[in-house]
């Protein structure tokens, strides 16, 4: 690893336990015992053994900070700095025996995230990122891609769910989106892995509607320190709050904008 700080050698430790438990469940995927959260939302018994390992690990070298964590809620400490977990972002792909899902873990000072960490067990990929610092896949520096028009670009997209009240808008954006571009939207199922492959220069440009901020804390800081822009649809900083995310290289970003608006 690259970045060596003591935020982020925490996260890395906290990751690779965690990723232990997930490698071992993931295998005996079968034994897994599913309760249903809410429609098309499922939690294993397996993402929460993952959560309470890494707040377990995080509370330990940081017992002061705050978590918001998508199991547990809150857990309210320290107002400065607060972890930001998604045990297993990818959980249908986890469920279904596809070897795509990470742990993502973001650590935000002043509600700005200034470190993430987004693990991939079953390739062994870690995707690290530390404000001012730079971005890295595994020891590798990492910086978006350089394609400058949208139809030659890859472009991942989520959703929506069947239950959306946006259902229809979100099929209307993918519509407008298939006709800008060659090759044929990718919609992979991860979206902390989305916003990594956008920040390593594997894919140009995602879009996603109704996320949670734990599925997108740390690939925020990802994408920056790789060059990338991150935005809601209008190009504007509100994508928490309105839950409208863009995030893409730093050369197509308006043309993106402009599809969505």
């Amino acid at each position: 690893m690259k970045l060596t700080s003591a935020n982020i050698n925490l996260m890395l430790k906290a990751c690779r336990k965690a990723a232990k438990t997930l490698i071992r469940d993931f295998g005996e995927i079968e034994k897994l015992q599913v309760s249903v959260k809410g429609p098309g939302d499922f939690v294993t018994a397996s993402d929460k053994k993952v959560e309470k390992i890494l707040i377990d690990e995080l509370g330990k070298g940081r017992p002061s900070y705050s978590i918001l964590s998508e199991e547990i809620g809150e857990i309210k400490n320290d107002e400065e700095f607060k972890w930001i977990i998604d045990p297993i972002d990818g959980t249908a792909n986890f469920l279904h025996g596809i070897p795509h899902f990470a742990i993502s873990v973001g650590l935000e000072k002043n509600k700005e995230i200034i470190c993430g960490m987004i693990f991939d067990p079953i390739k062994d990929e870690i995707f690290t990122a530390e404000k001012g610092n730079g971005a890295y896949l595994n020891n590798q520096r990492m910086r978006v891609s350089s394609r400058a028009k949208l139809e030659n670009c890859i472009i991942f997209t989520g959703g929506p769910k069947r239950e959306a009240q946006n259902r229809d808008l979100v099929i209307k954006e993918y519509d407008k989106f298939s006709s800008k571009v060659l090759i044929p939207i990718r919609k992979l199922g991860s979206a902390s892995l989305d916003m990594a492959y956008v920040a390593s220069g594997r894919c140009d440009g995602f879009w996603q509607r109704n996320l949670n901020y734990w599925d997108i804390a740390a690939g925020i800081i990802l994408v920056k320190e790789a060059g990338g822009f991150v935005t809601d649809f209008k190009g504007e900083a509100d994508y928490i709050e309105n839950k409208t995310i863009l995030v893409t290289n730093s050369r197509i970003n308006e043309e993106m904008i402009g599809i969505l608006k």
